[in-house]
């Protein structure tokens, strides 16, 4: 069987070990599979026995070379898997007996660490597991045909290695080594699972391109919280004292505000650091005193003239100093009281002065009065006064007198009775009647049942001379009810 190898080419090398060994020339040594025994009863064929040859490239054969070629003889050629190496930027070619890629390594003469990353094919495998080949694919020919060595052959398996780099870190001055397959600082520690806190410094910084031997310092912040402004703020930080921390969030201090712990306190992990505002403010009250209203008779003034002088409100101020903590009020002290304006009573004068007054009737009589006052006229008579006729007093007026024209109902504090007055279109009357819903500025006029007018309008009453005596004079008539203007 060696011959029939060498004439097709599949024998090579003088030097070859036979059963099993491996050819010196071969690229990677290669692991052959023994022979198998060819059965006792199998009869002798004709053929040599090569000694000093071996199959090519590590060829696996499924009968022993020394092997005579019998008629029918089913001859199985396995060839070693094909790879190819990428690692340290350059490409191995290699064939191979390896399953896993730490063989393959070995057999390649190519160093690798465990922390090296393998990848077949772009997939993670590790250095002891089996490297996924495919179905393999072995020649299989007969001697009385023409063999086909060439569809034996398989397809290069493509493995790239990626070398782990080392790195040292520098903790707080404490060093620790880890070995890392990743791109950058940042993801190196993270795979690591080294936390890196959003105030911590990292040298060289987080996006660094890794590299075998580069050395990485942490510096550790510390964790403080602060209370202002009723705000919770967290926060890490490198700072050394409690101004420092301030400044780096940006908060400041004004005036009187109070920082527990003082400014210059140093940092102890996860410290509270409260800040209260303080501020003092002058506080103006003003104590608003009434003014009072002042009735002034004036003699010189005719009656029926009101002459008003304004008055104003007194002002009292009082000046407090107060201390707000946190906008909370805590102490208020009173500094000063004065009287910023007296108040001014409001004056109202009235007159006095009666004086002799002529007025012309519309038929031309000329009568004297000392007062007119604008009132509202409604009239009645004995039988629209609300009065039973069954009652005594039926027709009879406050006075006594039989109620008939001529005689009026007026308020007797503003009107004296028995006062003789004149309306005009009405003529003359005496006060000598009142009446529940007559007061102020009202005015009944009195008529007979058989000549009643209806009246309701607004008319100037002129009270005739002489007048009454003072006491019975109302100087100042309330203006009710009001005139529509």
């Amino acid at each position: 069987m060696g011959d029939l190898l060498t004439d097709v080419g599949l024998m090579e090398g003088p030097e070859a070990v036979t059963n099993g060994a491996s050819a010196e020339r071969a690229l990677v040594p290669a692991r052959v599979a023994q022979a198998q025994n060819a059965s006792s009863d199998t009869p002798p064929s004709k053929g040599v026995a090569l000694s000093g040859a071996a199959p090519q490239e590590g060829l696996r054969v499924s009968h022993d070379l020394n092997t005579r070629i019998i008629d029918g003889l089913r001859l199985s050629i396995e060839r070693p898997q094909r790879f190819l190496i990428v690692a340290d930027g350059r490409e191995y070619g290699a064939s191979s007996w390896a399953t896993t890629p730490a063989e393959l390594m070995a057999d390649a003469g190519i160093p690798y660490s465990p922390r090296d990353q393998v990848l077949v094919y772009g997939i993670d495998v590790g250095w002891d597991d089996e490297i996924p080949t495919g179905p393999g694919r072995v020649s299989d020919t007969r001697l009385s045909g023409g063999p086909s060595w060439e569809q034996s052959e398989r397809a290069a398996l493509a493995i790239e290695i990626k070398r782990s780099a080392r790195l040292t870190v520098y903790e707080d001055t404490i060093p620790f080594t880890i070995h890392t397959l990743a791109d950058t600082v940042g993801e190196a520690l993270r795979d690591a699972q080294v936390t890196i806190y959003l105030g911590d410094e990292v040298q060289p910084s987080l996006g660094t391109r890794v590299s075998s031997g580069l050395r990485v310092f942490i510096r550790r912040s510390i964790p403080v919280s602060l209370v202002a402004d009723g705000v919770l703020y967290r926060t890490r930080t490198l700072s050394d004292s409690v101004g420092d921390v301030l400044a780096e969030i940006g908060v400041g201090l004004t005036g009187l505000d109070e920082v527990t712990p003082h400014l210059g306190a140093g940092l102890q992990p996860d410290m509270q650091i409260r800040i209260v505002r303080v501020k003092e403010e002058v506080e103006i009250e003003e104590e608003i005193v009434p003014f009072q209203t002042v009735w002034l008779p004036d003699p010189t003034l005719p009656i029926d003239t009101i002459i008003e002088h304004p008055g104003a409100e007194g002002i009292t101020r009082s000046r407090y100093r107060v201390l707000i903590r946190d906008d909370e009020v805590v102490d208020r002290t009173l500094e000063d009281v004065w009287e910023a304006q007296e108040p001014r009573d409001k004056q109202i004068v009235y007159g006095q002065k009666i004086e002799p007054q002529v007025f012309i009737t519309e038929d031309g009589q000329e009568i004297t009065y000392w007062r007119k006052v604008r009132m509202r006229a409604t009239s009645y008579s004995a039988s629209t006064a609300g009065v039973s006729p069954s009652v005594p007093w039926y027709g009879f007026t406050r006075t006594g007198d039989r109620m008939r024209k001529g005689i009026v109902a007026v308020d007797p504090d503003i009107v004296p009775l028995r006062t003789r007055v004149y309306v005009p279109g009405y003529g003359f009357g005496d006060a000598l009647d009142t009446g529940g819903n007559i007061k102020f500025r009202r005015i009944d006029l009195g008529y007979d049942d058989h000549n009643l007018v209806l009246w309701s309008r607004w008319v100037d009453v002129y009270l005739l001379w002489p007048p009454p005596p003072e006491h019975q004079i109302v100087w100042v008539i309330r203006n009710w009810p009001i005139e529509p203007q």
